[in-house]
C-alpha cells in the first residue's frame, strides 16, 4: 500500500459513519435544491457590480473574506463557487452531528437536509460571489464550539476559529454563541461536581471572549496598516460602542419577536406552520420524559435555569448588534435561526428514547415527518426565489435592450454622453407582475420584478448583458436636475419625452410620472 493510500485510510477510520452520512446528505441535498441557480448566470443588484471582485472588505470588518473567497478565484462562477459552498456546508454538517451527538441515522440526514435547506441558504445564493467565502465562516463558527466541547484546552482554536470566522462574516457569530448556549444547558444536566460544570462551562466564555478580542485586534492592526477606516455601511464604525449597543438591547427583542412570529420565512403556509407546532410538541413531549426520568421537578435550578436561557435566547441570536449596532438585517443574515430546528431534533434525538414507550416512539416519529415536511416546504420556497430572480433577470434584459436603443436614437446622443437617471423603474407604465410576493418578500435580492434600482445598476447591466458602454453619471448630478422645471415636466419611459438632453446632459426619466 503506497503512503498516499495509507494515508486515506487512516483519514477514513476516523470519520464515523455519522459524519459521513450528515457530509453526503447536506452535499446531495444541497445540489438537489439549490442547483437550478448554480447552474445559471443570473446576478442579484449587487451581482452586477461583482462580476469580479477581490472581496476586500476590511472596511466593513471582513479582513479575511478575500483570502476566504480566493479559492474560487474572484469571478463569479455560481457553479464553482456553489460546488465549494456546498462542500463546506457539508462539513459544517459533519461537525454538527457530532457536537449535538446526533445517533439516529434519519435525525442526521434531516440535520443535513434543513442546514441546507433552509431560506437564509438561497437567499445567500442570490449573492453567490461571496457565497463559499461565507459559508467557510459558517463551518468555522461551527468548528469553534466543537473544538472548544472536545479538547480541555480546545477554546484556544475554538477561539483562533471563532476569529477568522468573524473576519469573514460576522453575522455567524450567533450561531456559534447559540450553540454554545445549548451545549452550557446539557452541561447542567450531567451529574458532575459544580466545580467541573462552572470549569466546562468557563470555557465556552473563553472562546467567546477571546475569539471576539483576537477577531477586533487583526481587525485594527490591518486597518492601520493599511491606513483605512471601518466603513459606515451597516453600522459597523460603531462597533465597540457601549452606548450603542445598551440602546439596542430592546431591539433585539423586538426583532427576534417579529421575525420569529411574522418573518414569512420560518413559515408561510399552513402546512410549515403546522410542521413547526408539531416539532414544538415533539420536543415538550422529550423534555417531559427527561424530566421524569431525571426528577428535575424537585429541583427549583432547573426551572430557573431554563427560564434564564430563554431570556438569553434573543440576545444570542441577534448578537450581530453587537457588531453592527445600526444594522439593516438581511435574510442571509439569518441564517441562526436554523439552530433551533436542528437542536430541537437533537433533543428528541438525545431524550425521547425509543424504548421509553409509546409517547417517546410518538415524539420521534412526529418530529422526523415534522422535519421532512419544513426540507420540503423550505426547498419549495427557495426555489420559487429562484424563479422569481430568472424572471427578474430576463424582465430586465427585456426593459433594458428597449431603453438603450431609445438612447441611441435620441437625436444629439453620442458615444460618452454625460446620462443622469433616478434608476429605479415606474409601477405605473409596467404594473407589477411579481406573484410570488408572499415567499419572496423577506429574501433581499430575490424579491420584486427588476435588478436594477440605481443609474450605477443600468450601467453595469449593459456593459455586462448588453454590451453597452454608457457614462451614467454619479447621483449628486441628478439631485441637481430632480426639481429642474425640464424633468418634471418629462414623460417617463417609455413615453415619447422620457429622454431629453439639458445643457450637455442625457436626462433619463424611469421613474413613476406622478412621483
Amino acid at each position: 500500500m503506497t503512503p498516499e493510500e495509507k494515508g486515506l485510510m487512516q483519514l477514513k477510520q476516523h470519520i464515523a459513519p455519522r459524519q459521513k452520512l450528515a457530509f453526503l446528505s447536506a452535499f446531495l441535498i444541497g445540489l438537489m435544491i439549490h442547483m437550478p441557480v448554480m447552474l445559471s448566470d443570473i446576478p442579484n443588484h449587487d451581482g452586477l457590480s461583482s462580476m469580479y471582485f477581490d472581496q476586500n472588505m476590511i472596511t466593513s470588518g471582513r479582513w479575511f473574506l478575500s483570502v476566504a473567497c480566493g479559492f474560487s478565484s474572484y469571478f463569479t462562477l455560481p457553479w464553482i463557487i456553489g460546488l465549494l459552498g456546498l462542500f463546506f456546508l457539508g462539513l459544517t454538517a459533519a461537525v454538527l452531528v457530532e457536537l449535538l451527538d446526533m445517533k439516529s441515522p434519519v435525525m442526521v440526514v434531516l440535520s443535513g437536509g434543513l442546514l441546507v435547506a433552509f431560506p437564509a441558504l438561497s437567499s445567500t445564493f442570490a449573492y453567490v460571489f461571496t457565497l463559499d467565502g461565507y459559508m467557510l465562516a459558517l463551518f468555522l463558527a461551527v468548528l469553534s464550539v466543537y473544538l472548544t466541547k472536545q479538547y480541555k484546552m480546545g477554546f484556544l482554536a475554538g477561539a483562533v476559529a471563532l476569529a477568522f470566522s468573524m473576519g469573514a462574516y460576522q453575522a455567524y457569530l450567533s450561531f456559534a454563541v447559540l450553540l454554545c448556549l445549548y451545549m452550557v444547558l446539557l452541561i447542567c444536566l450531567t451529574e458532575k461536581s459544580v466545580k467541573e460544570k462552572l470549569g466546562e462551562m468557563l470555557r465556552y466564555l473563553l472562546m467567546g471572549g477571546i475569539g471576539m478580542a483576537l477577531y477586533y485586534g487583526i481587525l485594527q492592526a490591518l486597518l492601520l496598516i493599511q491606513g483605512k477606516e471601518l466603513d459606515t455601511y451597516q453600522g459597523i464604525h460603531s462597533m465597540g460602542s457601549l452606548e450603542k449597543l445598551v440602546q439596542s438591547v430592546g431591539r433585539m427583542y423586538q426583532d427576534f419577536a417579529g421575525f420569529t412570529l411574522k418573518g414569512g420565512v420560518l413559515y408561510n403556509s399552513v402546512y410549515s406552520f403546522g410542521a413547526l407546532v408539531v416539532l414544538g410538541v415533539a420536543v415538550l413531549i422529550a423534555l417531559v420524559l427527561l424530566m421524569k426520568e431525571k426528577k428535575l421537578w424537585k429541583n427549583p435550578w432547573f426551572f430557573v435555569i431554563i427560564v434564564g436561557a430563554a431570556v438569553m435566547l434573543p440576545v444570542a441570536t441577534n448578537l450581530i448588534v453587537v457588531v453592527s449596532p445600526n444594522v439593516n438585517y438581511h435574510l442571509l443574515m439569518r441564517y441562526q435561526w436554523v439552530v433551533y430546528l436542528l437542536v430541537a431534533l437533537s433533543v428528541i434525538d438525545r431524550f425521547a428514547d425509543p424504548s421509553g414507550g409509546r409517547a417517546a416512539s410518538f415524539g420521534r416519529v412526529s418530529a422526523c415527518v415534522a422535519a421532512c415536511v419544513l426540507l420540503f416546504h423550505y426547498g419549495v420556497s427557495d426555489n420559487i426565489a429562484y424563479s422569481n430572480l430568472e424572471k427578474k433577470y430576463e424582465k430586465t434584459y427585456s426593459y433594458c435592450l428597449r431603453l438603450l436603443d431609445r438612447i441611441e436614437q435620441t437625436p444629439g446622443y453620442y458615444p460618452g454622453i454625460p446620462i443622469a437617471m433616478i434608476g429605479v423603474v415606474g409601477d405605473e407604465q409596467y404594473p407589477v407582475t411579481d406573484i410570488s410576493g408572499k415567499v419572496t418578500a423577506p429574501m433581499i435580492g430575490m424579491n420584486g420584478d427588476y435588478l436594477v434600482y440605481t443609474g450605477a445598476n443600468y450601467q453595469a447591466f449593459m456593459k455586462y448583458y448588453l454590451g453597452a458602454t454608457l457614462n451614467i453619471l454619479g447621483p449628486e448630478i441628478m439631485e441637481e436636475g430632480y426639481y429642474r422645471q425640464e424633468y418634471v415636466e418629462m414623460d417617463s419611459f417609455p413615453g415619447a419625452d422620457s429622454i431629453r438632453i439639458l445643457d450637455g446632459v442625457m436626462y433619463i426619466k424611469t421613474e413613476n410620472v406622478n412621483r
